[in-house]
């Protein structure tokens, strides 16, 4: 075994061994990080099935007043899927703050500060998004001035770029833009996708003129796409009366722990393999126990 393989034998060794037991606590924080990356799994899986979803860069007008594309024959039964998902307008903050582009980056310190939070959106007169500032834009800036530190001729363009926005007073020179936003009629699992993607705790909400209309937090979105095991049990036998005859459907039995479903009953084998894909294509389902019998 040479030493990159011995190396991974190690490190693979140090996962597989957790260096103590989780407590409960522990456990159920796990759990609804799995559902919580399985929802935004599916987002983006859909994403990239459908083409753009209801999120929008902000860096014109232009890009919000679209129309949006018409529904193609067949999205029928995706859209009446889609309308039983939570949407962002339901779980966004509002009012939101926000700054306007020309104030002072201490103004903008006092603000943050005051709201406990670490980012705020940029708006111009008209409360259009323009951009996002945020504390490290403001500690960078401090931390430009108080090095001295000025790019040569031949630095990298990066560095001159962050030296020259360093160099601002308000908040239109310091933010960092566009902005990424979101649409208040795009859902739940669209905006968690799109905030894992970016890596952004807070998502400004706008309307399609890119207007200011509140701001989605990443906890909300978790919360909301984390059901109790009620609202899964609910959507399992939904699914159980799609897929089975109204014969079969008496024969399975549910039970939801903890996001984990169980099934139980004799239904005919093509109708088992079929009721087990529908369950696992729940987006906060964390496991199928599939004891059910084919007959």
């Amino acid at each position: 075994m040479n030493t990159h393989e011995n190396f991974s034998a190690e490190t693979d060794a140090r996962r597989s061994v957790p260096s103590r037991s989780w407590s409960p606590g522990e456990q159920a924080r796990h759990d609804v990080l799995l559902r919580y990356l399985g929802a935004v799994a599916t987002a983006a899986a859909e994403h990239a099935r459908t083409g753009t979803p209801h999120t929008e860069t902000a860096h014109t007008e232009t890009a919000h007043t679209e129309a949006p594309p018409a529904a193609s024959p067949g999205q029928g039964a995706a859209s009446s899927r889609e309308s039983a998902l939570p949407l962002v307008r339901d779980v966004m903050d509002v009012p939101a703050a926000s700054v306007r582009d020309e104030l002072p980056y201490r103004d903008i310190a006092r603000l943050l500060a005051r709201e406990q939070v670490n980012a705020v959106p940029v708006v111009d007169a008209e409360d259009h998004v323009v951009g996002v500032v945020s504390e490290s834009d403001l500690l960078a800036k401090v931390a430009f001035e108080a090095s001295g530190h000025r790019p040569g001729p031949v630095g990298r363009l990066r560095e001159r770029r962050m030296h020259d926005k360093a160099r601002g007073e308000s908040a239109a020179d310091l933010m960092t833009s566009p902005a990424i936003t979101v649409l208040p009629d795009a859902t739940v699992a669209e905006a968690a996708w799109l905030a894992a993607l970016s890596r952004l705790k807070r998502l400004p909400v706008t309307d399609r003129r890119g207007r200011l209309v509140g701001v989605v937090r990443r906890e909300a979105l978790l919360q909301a796409l984390i059901r109790d095991d009620t609202g899964i049990r609910t959507e399992v036998e939904t699914r159980i009366a799609t897929v089975c005859p109204p014969a079969e459907r008496d024969a399975v039995d549910v039970t939801v722990h903890d996001g984990v479903v169980e099934l139980t009953g004799r239904v005919p084998g093509a109708t088992v393999d079929r009721l087990v894909a529908e369950v696992e294509a729940i987006t906060d389902v964390v496991e199928v126990k599939n004891l059910l019998t084919a007959g």
